[in-house]
């Protein structure tokens, strides 16, 4: 039997819906999957198969297919151990559906999954895990008329913001299962165990009102520059850099306070607007960065070690990923120590001070990162630093 349910991908900073087939039918046992998965992927048919298993439901003994399309897309991460462990409980009719689970958008307007995307690593006992880059994949799939999602608990404040949007939060396998099965009518379902129910479930409605726990300003809690005493030379540039928007460079000797003030810049800097902070999230969000934090509202500070590399600044790697510019979008790069950094590092900053964006072009695939922050950096003004002192 075949099916068809709904998942997700990241390219760039971007969510990409990736339909998720299974095909099981007669022939000697095996499970493979196509469509450009990585190791991780690939190593989803060990992680399904005991989460099926210990969850309560039987794993099918025949040759099953599982394709992720667009094929010409590199599939990475974990986060579709959920769709291919329902659409083998489907397939194998274990699930019951009006179609099961609707071969494209638009099929049976009846079916349960026709407009639900599924996100989520299974552990083996058929628990759900977080995974990174949920934002971007709901926003996506809410602009193609999906209307549901189903995702880990863990994952389910950063899914609040988006507007329009029913959302499960679950925590297990038999949970998932058992809110599908719900929707659809007859919900009969063998197995799930002790955990089954929708009990497990946390539920956004669609068409909720926002209302996402607020991120603590600053770098951590309690810096301020409120705090800080005297330097009021220092703190009148600040502020005209923030007022501004003003890139500056603090020479000084050690200890004179330039990391402890460059610290406390953003707790200067006024509330992102919502545009910002939908970019912001979605960015914290693909690099698993948000520590439990539902949104991203003030002003980051990301400080890069002096021995930071070209990829690590600006993004980089044989499928581009985000770097620290990326990371400082609508908020702010602290550069200590700036004479450290190698200059071909420093070079790479051109374009997105200039652009505000960066591009990273590969054999493979060329992706278009935002990168618009302010520059703070410090320095001594010699190699030893006391240069002009009198001591």
């Amino acid at each position: 039997m075949h099916t068809t349910v709904f998942s997700g991908a990241i390219v760039g900073v971007d969510g990409l819906l990736v339909e998720v087939e299974i095909d099981i039918s007669r022939g000697i046992p095996c499970f493979s999957i196509v469509g450009l998965p990585n190791t991780a992927v690939r190593e989803s048919r060990e992680r399904v198969t005991a989460a099926i298993k210990n969850s309560g439901w039987e794993f099918p003994l025949e040759r099953i297919t599982v394709n992720l399309a667009p094929a010409d897309v590199k599939k990475e991460g974990s986060a579709y151990d959920l769709a291919i462990a329902v659409g083998i409980l489907i397939a194998s009719g274990q699930l019951e559906t009006d179609n099961g689970g609707a071969a494209a958008a638009g099929e049976d307007a009846g079916a349960p999954l026709r407009d639900a995307i599924l996100l989520g690593e299974l552990a083996l006992d058929g628990a759900l895990r977080k995974v990174p880059g949920v934002l971007p994949v709901l926003l996506h799939a809410h602009e193609r008329g999906f209307g549901r999602a189903i995702i880990p608990a863990e994952n389910f404040d950063e899914s609040r913001i988006v507007p329009e949007l029913e959302v499960l939060g679950c925590r297990n396998l038999a949970a998932v299962v058992s809110s599908v099965a719900g929707s659809s009518g007859d919900g009969e379902t063998d197995g799930g165990g002790e955990n089954s129910g929708r009990d497990e479930t946390l539920v956004k409605p669609r068409g909720e009102a926002a209302a996402p726990a607020q991120s603590p300003g600053g770098t951590k809690a309690g810096v301020d520059m409120a705090d800080v005493f005297g330097q009021e030379s220092a703190k009148r540039a600040l502020l005209v850099a923030a007022s501004g928007g003003h890139h500056i460079l603090m020479i000084g000797p050690p200890g004179a306070g330039k990391t402890m003030l460059a610290r406390r810049f953003t707790t200067m800097l006024p509330p992102l607007s919502e545009g910002a902070v939908m970019e912001t999230t979605m960015i914290y969000s693909i690099m698993g960065l948000l520590n439990g934090r539902a949104v991203i509202d003030t002003p980051q500070l990301r400080a890069p070690h002096h021995s930071a590399s070209d990829a690590g600044l600006i993004g980089g790697g044989s499928y581009p990923r985000p770097g620290e510019v990326t990371l400082a979008h609508n908020g702010v790069l602290f550069l200590d120590e700036l004479p450290e950094f190698k200059r071909y590092v420093l070079e790479t900053l051109r374009e997105p001070l200039e652009e505000g964006k960066i591009t990273i072009s590969r054999a493979k695939s060329t992706v278009t990162f935002p990168a618009r922050f302010q520059l703070i950096a410090a320095m001594n003004p010699c190699p030893c630093g006391y240069l002009g002192s009198g001591e």
